[in-house]
């Protein structure tokens, strides 16, 4: 199959270049943008004490986030001007392509380890996460398979497994890393994309209950993870050992109490509770901003993933099924990782690197969110006005008529 890369960069309409101007989903637009300037605003802040040992700079992290956000906003705008059907005929490139991403990672000399895992690919200054990637380009090449073996998966039980050949593997090169948190959302969001596609309600129960089966599995032959999951139960039986990470977390929300102690003012940052500005940025906030700043930012996360799976079912009624299966893998990978990295923080689940969307620090997560922001814009886009396909012929005519933005 040959693909013509001159398709690929032609200047197709986008939802930032119509007769009409910019016309884009403004409610999701500022939604993840507000989580965009939050995150900003809190990396400067938990990242402060933090940056100034290590580089003598107290801004030194609020820079280079600045700089993954302005990459991150570019992607957003250039994954905005690609068409929907470009990426539905690359999906199975880009399956090739994480593949080749995650054999790369775990191979010595090429991934570098940071806390004992081969997570990151360096280049200089800058560390790309290839699960990151990995992630959205199974959810794109499972939303083509879904649309082209429809019938096949609805109906039998090997149109139900055969895109476990795909993914288990997938998720055993996740496992090397060892990411044992990015296996699960990867895993849920799939499972998630296949009940929706059609999957009987019997083999989707069989499907759950080999996942939970697979995981206690998982959990046990590894002692670290075992460790882990006593220690969560009660943290304080050891809170100077395995429990410390996650009773320091409690004491930030803690001494945040209704509106938190200020903002900049919090105490754990400073060297009480590690990886501040990272996985437990959430923590740092709740300290700062107190019960209803966390609030408010869970019900700004709850606004943008239900906007997510709205988009997908937008684009399913304008019968734009790879479009809307898309829209709901990432919407359920934003989910996915939401819950796991709020509940880690709380203590409800046992402790796990995870990045919070949007706001932790972290330029692979960062400027992936901006390119699944860009794919949902432009999802939205293409099943509001149904003028988003390579095969139709544009003209400024098509524009000036279209409908008003109703949603």
């Amino acid at each position: 199959m040959s693909i013509d890369f001159r398709n690929i960069i032609k200047p197709y309409p986008s939802p930032i270049i119509t007769g009409r101007g910019i016309d884009l989903d403004f409610p999701m637009l500022a939604g993840c943008l507000a989580l965009l300037g939050l995150g900003l605003v809190m990396i400067t802040s938990a990242s402060s004490e933090v940056a100034a040992v290590q580089s003598g700079n107290t801004l030194y992290m609020m820079i280079r986030h600045l700089v993954y956000l302005v990459i991150g906003l570019g992607a957003c705008i250039v994954t905005m001007m690609i068409p929907i059907a470009t990426w539905q005929r690359l999906g199975w490139m880009m399956l090739i392509g994480a593949f080749g991403l995650l054999i790369m990672v775990i191979l010595p000399g090429i991934g570098r380890e940071v806390n004992g895992s081969m997570r990151w690919i360096g280049f200089g200054a800058f560390n790309v996460q290839p699960s990151e990637i990995a992630k959205v380009f199974v959810v794109i090449y499972l939303a083509g398979y879904l649309v082209r073996r429809q019938k096949e998966v609805r109906e039998s039980w090997m149109g139900f497994f055969k895109p476990f050949i795909v993914l288990l593997p997938m998720a055993g090169l996740l496992l090397m890393e060892p990411d044992f948190g990015a296996t699960v959302v990867m895993m849920g969001a799939a499972a998630a994309m296949l009940f929706l596609g059609g999957v009987g309600l019997f083999r989707f129960t069989l499907m759950v209950v080999l996942a939970v089966a697979a995981v206690t599995v998982l959990v046990q032959a590894q002692p670290y993870r075992m460790a882990r999951l006593i220690t969560f139960t009660d943290p304080w039986a050891d809170q100077f050992g395995s429990g410390y990470q996650l009773t320091q977390a409690l004491i930030a929300f803690g001494r945040g109490e209704w509106l938190g102690v200020g903002l900049g003012n919090s105490v754990q940052k400073q060297f009480y509770l590690p990886e501040a500005h990272t996985d437990f940025v959430f923590s740092v906030l709740a300290e700062e901003l107190g019960v209803v700043g966390s609030l408010c930012t869970v019900a700004l996360f709850v606004f943008v993933c239900v906007r997510g799976m709205y988009i997908g079912l937008w684009a399913e009624k304008a019968k734009q099924y790879f479009a809307a299966y898309v829209a709901y893998g990432l919407s359920f990978l934003w989910i996915g990782q939401f819950l796991i990295n709020i509940g880690v923080n709380v203590g409800l689940l046992p402790t796990k690197g995870l990045t919070l969307p949007f706001l932790s620090y972290g330029g692979s997560s960062l400027v992936i969110c901006c390119a699944c922001l860009g794919l949902l814009l432009r999802i939205e886009w293409e099943s509001r006005t149904h003028l988003g396909s390579e095969e139709m012929e544009f003209s400024e005519s098509d524009f000036a008529e279209e409908p008003p933005h109703g949603r």
